[in-house]
């Protein structure tokens, strides 16, 4: 009784937030108050266990990364790089889209998908607002581009992080069996977006010609607090790049950068915190906090089990199981938690599988499924909220379904080759 009590909360609080009838931070909290009241999560651990809660991790790495850029927002380098991204374009929109997605999925495996976000965002309402043309379409193909990106690497997508530590994979196990297909896929989309975004692109060589004329040097207004705000992000990023080797949770590292860059910035701390997405915050601890419902009332893990045991020792039609129901349920209860929840039905799999090759099959299935369900909708990934929330702030709103209907071919396509790519890698 208690997981259908669980499911029905979550489908109805699904529903507002998709179709936007009221504040999705609102909905996440009742949602997760009632989940509280009921007893259908595990009360106080909700703030403390790590399978079974809040991802603390999430929420202080995203905070930490938050406090980093709202300092580097006041050295000016975001208008540098929105005047230089808008002259090398000579403000053409599709080659304005295809620079910014490829920076961004550049980055995304080095960085993570999220911390890419947070920087790429701020530049793209700044060209976009000097061009006066329409972010939501240059900043939904930025998330797309960064989800996809992310998932070459150990480090550029969280759920990757969690299948690395239960599978035992490492960044270069990662970099030989993912990268691959990521840049197939991440070429199939820079093409699809000419078509996708068609009707979105616009010109106006007014405007051009305006920012043509600027000269970005000028929009640096502190330098020497920009070196200082580079030299600290470096770090934080070397410091993301040694996870595997020093053991140190990226939200740390994310945190001390944070307090590094306020001390040797002298920023108004007031000011900075007042950058902080807050409402994002909120809503992704309501939204874990639902989903810990699912999973201490056994919803994720029963669905996980039925769906496995009825595939037998078909391990190829285990794999497309894994590939094409992650993307499906990646898409709907945020593909952190849904990693976390399943990796140890996917690890009870691998361990009858006949031979490692077969076993590792499954787990790489199970990451493409997972890395690309996470552009299904617009909550399905913290990267897909975080963007969101920034668009929101800055006045470029980006609703649930103007995001979701880009999100949902992009992620049929890219499960696709990526099925493709499974079966003629590890079973043709």
């Amino acid at each position: 009784m208690s997981a259908f009590a669980a499911l029905a909360i979550f489908l109805v609080a699904f529903y507002f937030i998709a179709t936007e009838k009221a504040n999705k931070v609102k909905v996440v909290l009742i949602a997760a108050g009632l989940m509280a009241v009921l007893g259908l999560i595990p009360g106080a651990e909700v703030f403390f266990s790590e399978h079974e809660g809040i991802d603390w991790n999430v929420i202080f790495l995203l905070l930490g990364m938050m406090i980093i850029v709202g300092v580097i927002k006041q050295t000016g380098v975001f208008d540098y790089l929105a005047i230089w991204a808008a002259k090398k374009s000579k403000g053409r929109p599709y080659r304005l889209m295809v620079m910014l997605m490829a920076i961004t999925a550049i980055a995304s495996p080095f960085l993570d998908n999220v911390t890419t976000i947070m920087l790429v965002a701020p530049v793209t309402i700044v060209v976009c607002n000097r061009l006066r043309i329409a972010a939501q379409p240059y900043l939904i193909a930025e998330v797309l581009a960064s989800n996809i990106g992310g998932a070459a690497t150990l480090i550029g997508d969280p759920p990757n992080i969690i299948i690395g530590s239960r599978a035992g994979l490492t960044f270069n196990d990662f970099l030989m069996h993912m990268a691959p297909i990521v840049v197939v896929i991440f070429a199939v989309f820079v093409l699809a977006a000419r078509w996708l975004f068609a009707s979105s692109f616009q010109y106006n060589a007014d405007r051009v010609a305006e920012v043509m004329a600027l000269q970005e040097r000028r929009a640096i207004t502190d330098p020497r607090l920009l070196v200082r705000c580079l030299v600290v992000l470096a770090a934080v990023v070397a410091g993301f790049g040694l996870h595997a080797v020093v053991h140190i949770e990226p939200s740390i590292v994310a945190l001390v950068g944070a307090g590094v860059m306020l001390l040797v910035s002298r920023a108004n701390v007031s000011e900075v915190l007042h950058e902080v997405e807050w409402p994002t915050l909120v809503f992704f601890m309501g939204l874990f906090v639902m989903v810990a419902g699912l999973v201490h009332t056994g919803v994720i893990a029963a669905i996980g089990t039925w769906a496995l045991d009825t595939l037998g020792n078909d391990y190829f039609l285990a794999a497309t199981a894994l590939l094409f129901g992650s993307g499906v349920l990646g898409a709907f209860f945020d593909n952190i938690p849904y990693v976390a929840t399943t990796a140890p039905i996917v690890e009870g799999v691998v361990a009858a599988a006949p031979d490692p090759q077969i076993g590792q099959a499954l787990w790489w299935a199970f990451a493409l499924g997972a890395d690309f369900g996470g552009n299904g909708t617009a909550v399905a990934a913290s990267a897909n909220v975080v963007a969101l929330g920034i668009a929101a702030r800055n006045g470029h709103k980006i609703s649930f379904w103007q995001f979701t209907r880009y999100g949902i071919v992009v992620t049929a396509f890219s499960t696709v080759l990526a099925w493709l790519y499974v079966w003629m890698r590890y079973f043709l």
